[in-house]
């Protein structure tokens, strides 16, 4: 994770940083946790909006992770709010899916393209999707890790 992400992240609430007498954040085991969960959602679809309003549960999380905090409660049978939330996120994105390949079809059609699907796209060699995340010019990348022990900050910023 960038600096910027970080600080972003803080600003937004979804974590906050304890500060060393000359200002660096230092951040924690228990941040760390967090703020894995935050990429996990935020990798799975969810916007920093949608992250925002399920960010009490991600103090009840399991250690499994992002999974089980989005299943179905089974003791009520109904969604938890954060199931409602994915749910709202990925009627969201299928409604952009629909709307695009209709763009596409419509730009395909003016450039005299067969109507049914995409063309075949080649895959570009390069750097795995988990490299690519930040740009060249990004500065440092953090990589969030647990504390060699507790009460020593993990990471800083």
């Amino acid at each position: 994770m960038t600096p910027r992400a970080l600080r972003y992240y803080e600003q937004q609430g979804l974590v906050t940083a304890r500060r060393t007498p000359s200002g660096h954040r230092v951040y924690d085991a228990e941040d760390i946790r967090r703020l894995r969960a935050v990429r996990e959602l935020r990798d799975a679809g969810l916007t920093v909006g949608d992250v925002r309003a399920v960010a009490p549960l991600l103090r009840t999380m399991p250690a499994g992770g992002v999974p089980e905090l989005l299943l179905q409660d089974p003791e009520s049978g109904r969604c938890s709010a954060a199931e409602a939330v994915a749910r709202r996120r990925l009627a969201d994105l299928d409604a952009r899916i629909e709307r695009l390949s209709h763009l596409r079809e419509r730009l395909a059609a003016r450039l005299g393209e067969p109507e049914a699907g995409a063309p075949e796209v080649a895959e570009r060699p390069g750097p795995p999707a988990t490299e690519a995340r930040a740009g060249a010019d990004s500065g440092p990348v953090f990589r969030l890790v647990a504390a060699p022990s507790p009460g020593t900050p993990a990471l800083g910023a």
